[in-house]
């Protein structure tokens, strides 16, 4: 898969590498679940039978970032998962287009012909009916449809996608991985929900608890949950991908969020304490998917307490995974 960030380069050094059009769609695709995968496996098909390359529009950040950071959705992926995700399900080409000031105060109308015509040169596209996008949201599945007939392209809603009583999307994960409801966060997404990124280096406080962890850096400001949690973990290469099978998993438990005890972060991190695990695994990336929530994140009166807490935690992840 090609990624071309940014406009500056679809009509700069990719301004040819679509000679005949593609199939396109946009959308945030946050998660990847059963939903998302539904429509760019359908997109996938459409430019097989119409031998076009498929391509995703992507905004980044996404506006809702842009305007408000601090109170925006969590994220349930990083960028570098989502265009891994992207490139395992066959899509030929990412556009990312960096959502700014002049993004945001461009007519509907312009940004689709801009991006969609003359840039991309779209044969088909694929696109939510209750899509809205364009200054102001004014822009609507109706515009998409006259400007189509315009423009010469066709104009497609996407599947929607339900299961267990109600459409799957990113806000019910979210919603169902704050609960701490992985089981039905694995329905809707079709694996285990997962986080993954490279071990950085941390204060290696965990070390001198007794419980030395991987810290693993989220790439957002906040995660879709917090607490202590039952995890699986395994150390993967540039080739592999969230959406693959799983192999060589090692248990561990994992604290998600702003440690409030010792640092009361602003930004949400990731540790995880790999069971009777020894080795150096700095600069090395991991992936990890969540089985069971321990408990809450709360905060301690001081060290000594969050150690014995942390004893604790690893014996009753230790007892979980024994019974399942």
């Amino acid at each position: 898969m090609q990624i071309i960030r940014g406009l500056h380069n679809l009509f700069g050094r990719y301004q040819h590498a679509l000679p005949n059009g593609c199939v396109a769609t946009m959308g945030a695709f946050d998660g990847l679940h059963k939903g998302h995968r539904a429509v760019l496996d359908h997109l996938v098909e459409v430019g097989a039978r119409m031998q076009l390359p498929s391509v995703v529009v992507i905004l980044e950040p996404l506006p809702r970032e842009y305007f408000a950071p601090l109170d925006a959705p969590s994220r349930l992926m990083s960028f570098r998962e989502k265009v891994e995700g992207f490139a395992a399900l066959g899509i030929d080409f990412l556009l990312v287009v960096r959502f700014d000031d002049g993004v945001r105060n461009t007519e509907a109308a312009d940004f689709i012909e801009r991006v969609f015509v003359q840039g991309l040169a779209t044969v088909h596209l694929v696109m939510g009916d209750d899509s809205q996008f364009g200054r102001s949201g004014s822009g609507d599945y109706k515009l998409l449809e006259s400007l189509g007939r315009q423009h010469a392209f066709s104009v497609e809603p996407t599947p929607t996608f339900e299961f267990a009583g109600g459409r799957v999307s990113s806000t019910r994960i979210r919603e169902l991985l704050e609960h701490g409801e992985f089981a039905q966060a694995e329905e809707l997404l079709g694996r285990a929900y997962s986080i993954s990124g490279k071990v950085i280096y941390g204060r290696q406080l965990g070390r001198e608890l007794g419980a030395p962890t991987a810290n693993i850096s989220l790439h957002r400001i906040q995660a879709a949950m917090a607490g202590v949690y039952a995890v699986e973990a395994r150390l993967v290469n540039s080739s592999q991908s969230v959406l693959e099978m799983p192999s060589d998993w090692m248990t561990g438990v994992a604290n998600v969020g702003v440690r409030p005890t010792v640092d009361a972060n602003v930004k949400a991190i990731l540790e995880v304490h790999l069971i009777d695990f020894q080795g150096d695994l700095y600069g090395r990336q991991m992936e990890v998917r969540f089985l069971h929530k321990i408990r809450d994140e709360q905060r301690f009166s001081d060290v000594t307490q969050l150690q014995s807490q942390i004893e604790r935690d690893v014996a009753d992840t230790r007892s979980w995974f024994g019974a399942n």
